[in-house]
């Protein structure tokens, strides 16, 4: 090789490139993949631990790490219960906060859709339009389904309308009235 020939450092584009085409190369050869490795769980308790004086007076020289390894694996364990219930309260409260804003989004999208079919509705129902008694040009003007009407019957029905309105107000008051009477 030349000086100008040199080997350049592969970097991790070129590397992955290389094995890609040799696994390309024997496309007939299977292929390994390995499993995710399982969660580590500490070994249960053992239910009688035999001779264990610990680091009291007594204990012989050996004792002493006896006791030291079954302190830990109970610590161990004890840490592991501890991140696993942390894991679980962590997941029931993404789990509420989640079902807690879709309930959030769904009454904002009915509240929505209710405006829709209103709106909707109020296009289908027929325009009233006042139009003086005299003036034939305004009716050659109205679009189809639209109503004609006088001044003075827009007068009548929106007075009809609004005592209409006052009764229902007043039914309202007196049915709040008889529940607090009960």
């Amino acid at each position: 090789k030349q000086w100008y020939q040199r080997r350049v450092r592969a970097s991790l584009v070129d590397k992955q490139r290389r094995k890609l085409d040799n696994l390309m190369a024997r496309i007939d050869k299977p292929i390994n993949i390995p499993e995710r490795p399982k969660e580590w769980k500490p070994a249960d308790p053992k239910e009688f631990v035999r001779n264990v004086m610990g680091s009291s007076a007594g204990a012989g020289s050996g004792e002493f790490h006896v006791y030291r390894a079954i302190r830990k694996r109970t610590m161990q364990r004890e840490e592991y219960l501890s991140k696993k219930k942390e894991e679980t309260d962590a997941q029931k409260e993404f789990n509420k906060r989640v079902a807690e804003s879709r309930e959030k989004e769904e009454a904002k999208t009915a509240k929505k859709r209710l405006k829709r079919q209103k709106r909707k509705a109020n296009k289908k129902k027929p325009k009233v339009v006042e139009v003086e008694e005299s003036d034939e040009s305004q009716i050659e003007d109205l679009e189809a389904g639209d109503t004609a009407i006088s001044k003075e019957d827009s007068e009548n029905i929106n007075k009809e309308d609004s005592s209409i309105h006052e009764v229902d107000k007043t039914l309202e008051t007196l049915t709040e009235s008889n529940k607090e009477v009960d």
